[in-house]
């Protein structure tokens, strides 16, 4: 069981599966595709499992989460900062997650390509924001959900940095802030003097680089982090999603067990996967 690239599907929180399936399956089958692609959250947790510090990452994660913070500090407005504290708290955990040496390691492993959405040049930030979230919104309303696009609508433009393509630490930090750039919860992101929003805004899960290669018949698979909402499979296409619900909110940050029990379905999850190929049975 082997893929050409893998896609990393958005969902906040709710992508410590990604991280789980990442984990159990890569000890138990070879996963080297040719590139990643991966959207909002998932390229975070691609990061780190690409990058050989997932365990100690999300330690981390878990141990801040125990403390219960809530994700609302309004203090935060006497100093001229948002008082949804989850923006500031997940740029710290990021510079502190990858430093020189993690940035070399990315670059020896397959290159994860980090979809941003870019503004168009006449756009301001804050326009971006409002219009692109507002048809997200009304999106989900009108339709299941399975496959986001809304931004595309808004004009804004699908953009792609490899991590092999990332100069220093810091360009790294930046990249996985704009792809999860959802404002208010998330600031507007900045990458080399450019503003990005979310990447999921125009295209989740990330399905265009997917496309262009399944044509040319490559294998992937595609880790979406919805359960029971599965965009279909296709032609050398594998789509794989969560066996049980993951109820954790995507913003949350002091949801200790919700994460915890996004990381361990997908430790579950993704030896099954593994197995199911060790033994030649048809995926499921």
């Amino acid at each position: 069981m082997t893929f050409d690239a893998v896609g990393l599907a958005g969902g906040g929180n709710r992508c410590y599966w990604q991280s789980g399936f990442l984990k159990a399956f890569s000890e138990h089958q070879p996963l080297k595709p040719r590139f990643y692609v991966a959207v909002s959250a998932s390229a975070y947790h691609g990061a780190m499992h690409l990058a050989g510090v997932g365990d100690r990452v999300r330690a981390s994660a878990f141990a801040f989460a125990e403390k219960g913070h809530r994700g609302v500090d309004w203090r935060a407005l006497t100093r001229r900062e948002s008082p949804l504290v989850v923006g500031r708290l997940f740029c710290q955990l990021l510079a502190d997650a990858f430093g020189e040496q993690e940035l070399a390691t990315l670059k020896k492993a397959p290159p994860m390509l980090i979809q941003l959405s870019g503004l168009p040049d006449w756009m301001p930030g804050a326009l971006g924001a409002l219009g692109s979230i507002g048809a997200y919104q009304i999106e989900k309303l009108l339709t299941d959900g399975t496959h986001s696009k809304a931004g595309l609508r808004m004009k804004l433009r699908p953009t792609w940095i490899s991590t092999h393509n990332l100069d220093y630490p810091g360009e790294l930090v930046d990249a996985l802030m704009a792809t999860s750039s959802v404002p208010p919860f998330m600031p507007v992101g900045r990458v080399r003097g450019r503003a990005y929003l979310d990447g999921g805004l125009v295209d989740n899960p990330p399905l265009m680089k997917l496309r262009e290669v399944e044509a040319k018949g490559w294998k992937t698979l595609l880790l979406t982090t919805r359960f029971g909402r599965k965009p279909p499979a296709v032609e050398n296409r594998i789509v794989v999603g969560p066996s049980e619900d993951i109820p954790v909110s995507k913003f949350a940050v002091g949801d200790a067990a919700g994460i915890r029990h996004a990381y361990e379905v997908g430790l579950r999850d993704g030896l099954a996967f593994a197995r199911q190929g060790l033994t030649a049975e048809p995926v499921k």
